[in-house]
């Protein structure tokens, strides 16, 4: 199975990090979380990655050539203006087979890809997400009231669970490319909805994992830090 590997955001959310290299460059320790993801991809099968690319590209084409260097091939897509977390699929569409791995570039898990594989070609989905539970707490007393006003209920620091997209996918070809269309900019939450939508299942898969948003600063901190002290959980050895 082969993969696309977003690679084009600008890391907004990490400035002055991303001003000078391009997010999924960002170190974890002595290696780049893109060296990190591209390993992890050859570990689970892989042999084939198409970077899509934009923001300081050059760099990242700098550094991983022609995949060589981490046993694989690698390929580059150029967006000649941003296209979304979607968007860049279509112009790769006719080199990629039937189903295929689309993940972020600055993905940060020890996600099971070969089970997620397995049970993607199992289920026959058109597309399967990797989503991960996270508990949002809110750091205030919250008042809930009636249509005039009057406390119904208050709860103290509340904490809600949800299911969040971790940014990786597999989809199968011939279900996204009817909603797909060169130059076109489109996000994978609305590639997805559309799927839905249209009948399409869209399967979503949950594994004892770990994950962390990198594009955030508090989260970056945390990730540097798990990856020095427990790099076997990301990178077998």
């Amino acid at each position: 199975m082969k993969a696309i590997v977003m690679a084009g955001g600008k890391g907004t959310r990490l400035q002055p990090f991303t001003a000078s290299f391009p997010k999924p460059l960002v170190p974890l320790g002595d290696m780049p979380v893109l060296e990190l993801l591209l390993r992890q991809l050859k570990a689970a099968g892989v042999e084939e990655v198409i970077l899509a690319v934009n923001h300081l590209h050059h760099l990242i084409r700098a550094f991983c050539g022609d995949g060589s260097a981490f046993g694989l091939k690698v390929d580059y897509v150029l967006e000649d203006s941003p296209l979304g977390t979607a968007g860049p699929i279509a112009a790769v569409l006719d080199r990629v087979g039937d189903d295929f791995i689309v993940t972020n570039g600055d993905l940060l898990t020890n996600f099971d890809i070969p089970e997620m594989k397995r049970r993607h070609l199992n289920t026959g989905a058109g597309a399967s997400i990797a989503v991960f539970e996270r508990t949002l707490k809110i750091d205030f007393g919250l008042v809930e009231v009636d249509d005039r006003m009057r406390l119904t209920g208050y709860r103290e620091k509340p904490s809600y669970s949800h299911l969040v997209s971790m940014g990786l996918y597999i989809l199968n070809r011939d279900a996204v490319a009817p909603h797909l269309e060169k130059g076109v900019r489109l996000d994978m939450p609305e590639l997805m909805q559309s799927l839905q939508k249209n009948g399409k299942v869209v399967q979503c898969q949950q594994q004892d994992c770990v994950w962390l948003d990198i594009g955030r600063p508090d989260d970056y901190a945390s990730a540097q830090q798990l990856f020095e002290t427990q790099r076997g959980l990301f990178l077998k050895d």
